[in-house]
């Protein structure tokens, strides 16, 4: 005799529950809306960016104190268009139901399809740093799989949510999409709700809280985590181009980046090379930091977190190049954290501990690339790595022996921006894929369905058994071989 497991309290809002209940029952009314009707939803989406573009472009500088316009338009407003273009002009590719291979069991008249299906409902919970790109971005699949959504903001943007929540309605019903503001412990709750699939995006922490609240419904969850992603810098690959490429990566959005470079190595005969160009980059393109092309970091207490990272590896022994000459202000009211490169870290320091979320870029030498594999694989597997070299043999070592949720060459970040790649992390950096073909899968229910003909070879082997039976299973293992 075998015992049923009591079942687990779940405390719920009961207006997110309602909120939940009012989009099932409109899914239950509608469980597979056409193609046209998708099509309809993307382009609502594309209109709520286009015509509110900039309020929401301001509404995320109010947010962070200030955010560059440009970063915002680049890395947010246009991903998020650039996608739903190409989202439409595939989606009839992708809801075609797939013929598959039918097994000797079902021969001759039979078929089978597997048939892309909406799931239901979708929770999405949305962290600070790109909240238009990692709202909009899941949305455009969600809604191409013929799903509804909610989505939980975060407490960091409360200006943008603000907004999507007074223009929202003009495009959809409440049944259809919702935003819904974090006024403290709303995520756990959030978590909680009988979700078709959730879908979170932050820390490893906060996503292992999620997980085990989503667990209790066995709702099913694609978390896109952090980690430290390195960039790798081959003996042969010219210097000036990697400090350009690594240094724009690292300063856009203040480092504030989960797939930016979190650290770099090097050759031991580079560094000097390396930090001499920094330098003559950083003045050039940013000479004063209160400058609105370069973005604050968000939030007071994150601010000081930096700061104290920077103490702990100076203390610790790290030599420290501050690449603003000494702009930067511990009190600055708009958080402008100067960029710095630290020389000489050790794993004892913080900022070789944790993913650092800001304009601290470590430097770690290497004198062959076994050690670099060595010393990435001996730490949580990171959601990018950033091979910079021409050898083939080098780039590709790196592919086959470091796993990483994604992988840039000769740069950084932008393997995230194609729309035809999947985008995810592995092991401590994320599960699942979303973007593209795969963020339409994720989606959706792939449904695979058996349709029986009129004939049916079953009928040979039905009891009673005997020699007719034998000669059949004899023949279907003879096939096997």
């Amino acid at each position: 005799m075998t015992e049923t497991a009591a079942p687990i309290e779940i405390q719920q809002s009961p207006a997110l529950k309602s909120l939940l209940d009012k989009q099932r029952q409109a899914y239950l009314a509608n469980p597979t809306p056409s193609r046209e009707q998708r099509v309809n939803d993307l382009r609502a989406l594309a209109r709520m960016i286009r015509e509110h573009q900039d309020e929401l472009v301001q509404a995320v500088s109010s947010d962070y104190g200030n955010r560059s316009h440009h970063e915002t338009l680049f890395a947010e407003i246009f991903p998020a268009l650039d996608s739903i273009k190409d989202t439409i002009k595939r989606l009839k590719k992708w809801m075609k139901p797939q013929r598959r291979h039918i097994d000797f069991t079902a021969f001759p008249t039979s078929s089978t399809k597997v048939i892309p299906q909406p799931l239901g409902v979708v929770g999405v919970i949305v962290p600070w740093n790109f909240p238009i790109n990692l709202s909009f971005g899941p949305l455009i699949n969600i809604f191409a799989a013929g799903n509804r959504a909610m989505v939980k903001m975060s407490e960091n943007s409360r200006n943008l949510t603000a907004l999507l929540q007074r223009i929202c309605g003009d495009y959809f019903p409440e049944d259809k999409l919702v935003f819904i503001e974090e006024t403290g412990g709303v995520g756990i709750e959030f978590s909680t709700l009988k979700f078709d699939h959730l879908i979170f995006t932050g820390s490893g922490a906060t996503g292992r809280k999620v997980m085990a609240a989503a667990a209790a419904n066995l709702t099913p969850v694609t978390l896109e985590l952090g980690g430290k992603s390195p960039a790798i810098v081959g003996p042969d690959f010219d210097i000036d181009k990697a400090v350009e490429r690594v240094l724009f990566w690292k300063l856009f959005n203040a480092g504030q980046i989960c797939t930016t470079v979190d650290y770099l190595l090097l050759p031991e005969d580079k560094v000097d090379a390396f930090v001499e160009k920094a330098k003559q980059v950083f003045h050039k393109r940013y000479p004063d930091i209160q400058h609105p092309d370069y973005t604050s970091v968000i939030d007071a207490r994150s601010f000081q977190r930096i700061w104290q990272t920077l103490d702990d590896a100076v203390q610790k022994g790290a030599t420290a190049i501050d690449l603003t000459e000494g702009q930067g202000q511990r009190d600055d009211p708009l958080k402008k954290f100067p960029a710095h490169l630290l020389i000489n870290v050790s794993e004892e320091m913080d900022v070789m501990k944790r993913e650092i979320f800001g304009p601290l870029l470590p430097i770690k030498t290497y004198k062959n690339r076994e050690e670099v594999a060595a010393y990435i694989n001996k730490g949580d597997r990171p959601l990018a790595i950033y091979p910079f070299t021409n050898d083939k043999g080098l780039r590709d070592y790196y592919i086959d022996n470091v796993m990483s949720g994604g992988v840039s060459v000769n740069n950084a970040v932008l393997h995230v921006g194609q729309h035809d790649i999947p985008f995810g992390g592995v092991g401590e950096s994320g599960m699942g894929h979303y973007h593209g073909y795969e963020g339409f899968v994720t989606f959706s229910k792939m449904r695979p369905v058996f349709y029986q003909g009129p004939l049916d070879p079953l009928k040979l082997l039905m009891p009673p058994y005997g020699k007719l039976a034998d000669k059949m299973m004899k023949l279907m293992l003879r096939l096997t071989k």
